[in-house]
């Protein structure tokens, strides 16, 4: 299909999300090989029968589902961006970058577990940007695989809005092709692996139970047209023909709160079939609003519409680094054209940059492109100081979209090489990485000289740490994990800091008076000035905020960040001679320690959400060893199969390990995911604990 001659219209920019293990790697690989044969895209090295492999092989070496942001491909005039986001919660952050650029979502469920507490995070994200979607409910060919035990679970947990678009056809290792509940036909299969769908009638047996499904869809589609419910009860379900059918569903889809749902093998070839639905229901970039942003100059709201027309703005929305062509940076287009070797405006910075090169990947390659048109997304090398989040746009019209946040990285560990030459090696890579991953962050340890890294779990750093060693070759010494705890006050306080110094020439004088208070939970540092008459002169003020800052950065307890304070400058005194912009700042550290130290300090710990799947046999285990990690039991539900979920509340310093000990406690049979909840107080006894293991 050549990539021009794709109406907008036909244009799908799509994210598939799922629970990890649901099967989204080999739905998406699916997906690609079956519009790989349909449509050649290039040549495919070693025609033939060497194809599939050699892809496949492609695929493992490049890890196209971790490194690659977004892949294309065609499928019937339509041409699909297919967005990739990860499945572990440790990467939430990655899936909420996806799904500022996602316009529509497929999520995959595993058809033997249903919805899992991942799911749930997934569908969350989507419902919180408002993103279209539909499910296929993956693996029902495999032993205990059941397509109507999992609908059963999304309409328990997820939405009741949910119905079958397609029914399977057989159960488990018999399942070979779906009924289509639209046109009223079966679709079969012999080998899941590399043969057609063979399109015929609906087998005998599921007549009666394909047209009760359909009757059902029926009724809901035609609640989006009025004119259609008004025939729809005069004359009946044989009124609406095929086209008015598939209109109306698509109107409900693209509302976001109605969902269609299909299943089979994501690895075979009925992902034909789930194209199909890709391709009928989910929205364009024309079906989604203009999107707002900020005048840079004026700070003003302005739009901006999907056409080629209107000045250029987009998205960069992840950095990949790819071995053959250096630092990629993907980017959404929501209107005008980006062109290579022009110049745009990165309205983060400030900065003018140049778009180098503009490639799109492909399952098996990259192909060179001159520009991305509104609506659509690829990915650009040789954009300098461009990162995620970072907006582009035209140099004479500039517009700031809402930038992404991510919230602080909780677990640190740290790493130090294990040779000199590492060194060098470690400093590059570490780089790198962070420049991939916003919720990844790396300083040095004042004290120790250390380097540490933090991120969202222990998964994600052993994650990071592996691809420093297999990327970049560099070997290091890991340190165990270690919690990123916070400092705050509770009381206001208000103190004296006075800096003077009299010892042979010029002296060194700052005096200042600040209050400390807390600030809301969230809200960090704010500084206020309330000199009256120039007590401390202006240009002393913002020297001292610096001070400030800094000590409180340093901590005051325990040497950890202090958080959420407001600082008051009121009040002060200073020298015509003697005074200067350091003495100001070292008294404005002065006033931190001593005002801190007044206010009540106490120090914060990151507490996790944390969720665990459990059969019901070692759920009183479970519960009793969340309770001795200090955790608090939120709630308790019953799964599909006699499974129990817990929801708790705990603090992160008693999680670490805790994957393996669930796994000896339940024979292997449980499973849990975590996520940062908030930071709380630590109990008194705890923290005397760590402030004396600090000031050691």
């Amino acid at each position: 299909m050549a990539e021009k001659t794709v109406p907008l219209q036909n244009y799908r920019n799509i994210g598939i999300i799922a629970h990890i293990d649901a099967g989204k790697t080999t739905t998406t690989e699916g997906i690609l090989y079956r519009t790989g044969l349909t449509h050649k895209i290039g040549v495919v090295r070693g025609e033939g029968d060497g194809a599939t492999t050699d892809w496949m092989a492609q695929e493992k070496e490049r890890g196209i589902t971790i490194t690659s942001a977004a892949v294309t491909c065609f499928w019937k005039g339509h041409k699909i961006n297919i967005i990739d986001t990860p499945g572990h919660i440790d990467f939430t952050a990655e899936v909420e970058r996806s799904m500022r650029v996602l316009d529509g979502a497929v999520t995959i469920f595993d058809g033997k577990m249903g919805v899992e507490a991942q799911s749930e995070t997934v569908w969350r994200q989507a419902n919180k940007y408002g993103v279209p979607r539909i499910c296929f409910i993956n693996k029902i060919n495999q032993t205990g695989g059941d397509f109507y035990k999992s609908l059963e679970t999304i309409h328990n947990r997820l939405s009741k809005h949910a119905l079958p678009v397609h029914l399977p056809i057989g159960f488990e290792k018999e399942i070979n092709g779906v009924v289509d509940l639209v046109d009223m036909k079966a679709y079969t299969y012999n080998d899941y692996a590399d043969h057609e769908l063979i399109q015929g009638e609906i087998p005998a047996d599921m007549l009666e139970k394909a047209k009760h499904a359909r009757s059902l869809l029926v009724e809901a589609a035609v609640e989006a047209d009025d004119e259609l419910f008004e025939r729809f009860l005069d004359k009946g379900e044989d009124s609406i023909t095929e086209p008015e059918l598939k209109a109306a569903l698509r109107k409900r889809v693209l509302a976001g709160d109605f969902f269609l749902v299909s299943g089979g093998d994501g690895r075979g070839v009925i992902v034909e079939k789930l194209l199909d639905i890709m391709a009928d229901y989910l929205p364009s970039p024309l079906d989604v609003d203009e999107i707002w942003g900020v005048d840079p100059k004026t700070g003003n709201e302005i739009s901006r519409k999907p056409d080629d027309k209107e000045p250029m703005a987009g998205l960069a929305f992840k950095i990949a680094t790819d071995p053959f062509v250096g630092k990629l940076i993907f980017v959404r287009v929501y209107s005008g054209v980006l062109k290579s070797g022009s110049y745009v405006l990165n309205t983060a910075t400030g900065e003018k940059e140049r778009v180098g090169r503009i490639v799109r990947m492909h399952a098996d390659k990259r192909e060179e492109i001159d520009q991305i048109v509104a609506g659509d997304i690829a990915a650009v090398v040789g954009l300098k100081s461009t990162f995620t989040g970072h907006t582009l746009s035209d140099l004479a019209h500039p517009i700031a979209l809402e930038s992404i946040t991510f919230p602080e990285p909780p677990v640190a560990i740290a790493v130090e090489p294990k040779t000199k030459a590492d060194q060098e090696k470690m400093g590059i890579a570490l780089q790198r990485l962070a420049e991939e991953d916003p919720t990844f962050r790396v300083h040095t340890d004042e004290e120790t000289g250390q380097t540490i890294m933090s991120g969202m779990g222990e998964l994600h750093l052993d994650i990071l740490i592996d691809r420093m060693k297999r990327e970049f070759n560099v070997e290091a010494n890991i340190g165990a994990p270690q919690v990123a705890f916070r400092e705050s006050i509770k009381g206001t306080a208000e103190a004296q800091g006075k800096h003077a110094k009299q010892s042979g020439g010029r002296g060194q004088y700052g005096d200042v008076w600040i209050r400390f208070e807390p600030n809301e939970p969230g809200k960090g540092f704010e500084f206020f000035d309330e000199i009256k008459g120039g007590v401390v002169p202006a240009e002393y003020r913002k020297p001292v905020e610096q001070g400030v800052k800094e000590t409180l950065e340093g901590g005051v307890i325990a040497g950890y960040p202090v958080v959420d304070v407001k600082a008051t400058l009121y009040d002060g005194s200073y020298h015509d001679v003697d005074s200067s912009e350091l003495a100001f700042k070292l008294a404005g550290s002065l006033s931190t320690r001593e005002g801190i130290k007044k206010a009540t300090p106490v120090l914060l710990e990151p507490v996790m959400k944390v969720e665990v799947t459990t059969p019901e046999d070692f759920m009183g285990d479970v519960i009793g060893d969340l309770n001795s990690r200090r955790g608090r039991i939120d709630a308790m539900e019953d799964l599909q199969g006699g499974a129990k979920l817990i929801k708790a509340f705990v603090p992160l310093m008693s999680m670490f390990g805790y994957t393996g000990d669930l796994r000896s406690m339940s024979q292997g049979r449980a499973a849990s995911t975590m996520e940062l909840a908030q930071y709380e107080e630590v109990p008194p006894n705890v923290a005397q604990e760590i402030i004396e293991k600090r000031s050691k």
